[in-house]
């Protein structure tokens, strides 16, 4: 099993969960995080440090975003990987907990 990052990261991109994953299975994309199912062994240090609560294991992602477990494996192929916490985009407090942010993904 691998742990999946969802909807609410987009636009907000705390990066506080990447310090914590011991295995480099973070990317990182210009308003989102994913990670990478395959660098991922389950440890569960990065969803408690997730702020927004934007990261769950894959068998418990809220229904209605279980697309979010393929987007997870398909950008991160394609997106860089991320060890080290950055600061948050400015707005990101006003993006938290807003529905329906997958149209505003950039890729």
């Amino acid at each position: 099993m691998t742990f999946v990052v969802t909807d609410n990261c987009i636009k907000c991109k705390y990066t506080d969960c990447v310090e914590v994953c011991p295995v480099d299975a973070f990317h990182e994309g210009p308003n989102f995080l994913v990670i990478d199912p395959d660098e991922c062994i389950d440890c569960t240090l990065c969803e408690p440090e997730c702020p927004i609560n934007a990261i769950y294991p894959e068998d418990d992602v809220p229904a209605g975003q279980e697309g979010f477990v393929a987007l997870n494996a398909d950008l991160a192929k394609a997106w860089p990987v991320i060890t080290e916490r950055k600061d948050a985009p400015a707005d990101a407090r006003d993006w938290e907990g807003k529905p329906d942010k997958l149209k505003l993904l950039e890729r």
